[in-house]
């Protein structure tokens, strides 16, 4: 499987909450925080979720 780094760029003030759920389910608590995961079907899909948000970096 492939590795993505995740990196939050974007505040989730005024988000929905399911939005800021999936941030932190990624394990991101705020604007500059980065994390690595394999990335999975589930993984892709919160990624996806929350893409306007974020910034991903395949490794």
């Amino acid at each position: 499987m492939a590795k993505v780094r995740v990196k939050q760029v974007k505040s989730i003030i005024k988000r929905p909450k399911t939005q800021e759920k999936t941030l932190e389910s990624l394990g991101l608590r705020g604007i500059g925080q980065e994390r690595v995961h394999e990335l999975t079907p589930v993984i892709q899909g919160m990624i996806d979720k929350v893409r306007h948000l974020i910034s991903v970096e395949e490794i």
